[in-house]
């Protein structure tokens, strides 16, 4: 993949598939006639809903997002019904348009700094870790990287979930319970991550990658869907402890732009707790002198 990103192709393909997924009659539109020759809204009853000339919205939808008011990306945001992460998308897709060469842009961090990790290890309870939009975890808590063994299998460093997920798939579907979400997500992310920051090199990259080794990725990619990680659950199979069920919030840290904590926890009381504090417990007696690290992981009988 080329290290820079066609923008007005990006906001073509964007538009055009959310207009896709909506019927006339969900958007409160009588659907006149037989047959329609195109999937969801017309392009006229996307200028309709959100106010704006036929011309104007073709101009919008071919790809010039440039000098468009805040106004009128919330009034497509609303014809469109796009949800939050979507509504953020569009506005990235704008700005970016707004300059000459793409809007200027800070690289995502690659390193975490040693205070950070200090923070993290002093998460005794739940595993937490570090990462950037791309999905490369900079840095991890003793009970993260023993949570993330199989991730971590991987020889390449910093570990990247989007290319365990995806180039290791026989692997992460025996870790993630809900693979294909997970598959999902990580799609989805680095989309909205290639909306903030598409002269992202590295990125790009990364992008390239995952599409050239991946069938599945392919197809999510091709989906044009978004999503941010703020909160939610996931349930892993580890190979030592079996299945935790896990809830996790994911937090900005705005000393650090780019970077987010991902802290995981369990029900006091319930069987993943117990099984969190076997896995420290386990992860404490592992030793390089025992001739195993966490990121290679045999698993135990149980």
């Amino acid at each position: 993949m080329a290290a820079t990103l066609d923008l007005r192709t990006e906001i073509r393909e964007f538009l055009r598939s959310r207009r896709a997924r909506i019927a006339p009659e969900t958007a409160g539109l009588p659907a006149y006639g037989g047959r329609r020759r195109v999937e969801g809204l017309r392009r006229e009853e996307v200028a309709l809903l959100a106010g704006v000339s036929v011309e104007y919205y073709v101009r919008i939808e071919r790809g010039n997002l440039a000098g468009t008011s805040q106004g009128v990306l919330d009034a497509l945001a609303t014809a469109l019904q796009l949800n939050e992460a979507e509504r953020d998308h569009l506005v990235h897709l704008a700005r970016q348009s707004g300059a000459p060469g793409g809007r200027p842009h800070d690289e995502p961090p690659t390193t975490a700094r040693p205070a950070l990790q200090e923070v993290l290890d002093a998460i005794t309870g739940a595993p937490a870790l570090i990462r950037n939009g791309r999905h490369d975890v900079l840095a991890m808590n003793h009970l993260c990287r023993a949570l993330y063994s199989p991730v971590l299998a991987d020889p390449r460093r910093p570990a990247n979930t989007a290319r365990f997920v995806y180039l290791h798939p026989s692997e992460a579907k025996a870790f993630f319970v809900d693979y294909d979400q997970a598959a999902r997500n990580a799609a989805a992310m680095l989309r909205m991550e290639v909306g903030r920051n598409p002269h992202d090199e590295e990125l790009l990259a990364l992008v390239g990658e995952l599409s050239a080794g991946s069938a599945s990725f392919r197809q999510q990619w091709a989906s044009r869907d978004v999503r941010v990680h703020g909160y939610g659950s996931k349930h892993v199979n580890h190979p030592v402890v079996g299945r935790l069920d896990l809830n996790f919030e994911s937090m900005d840290l705005p000393t650090e732009p780019g970077l987010q904590m991902n802290v995981y926890t369990a029900t006091a009381g319930g069987p993943t707790a117990d099984k969190l504090a076997l896995l420290a417990s386990w992860a404490s007696q592992e030793t390089p002198a025992a001739g195993k690290s966490l990121g290679s992981v045999a698993p135990t009988p149980r």
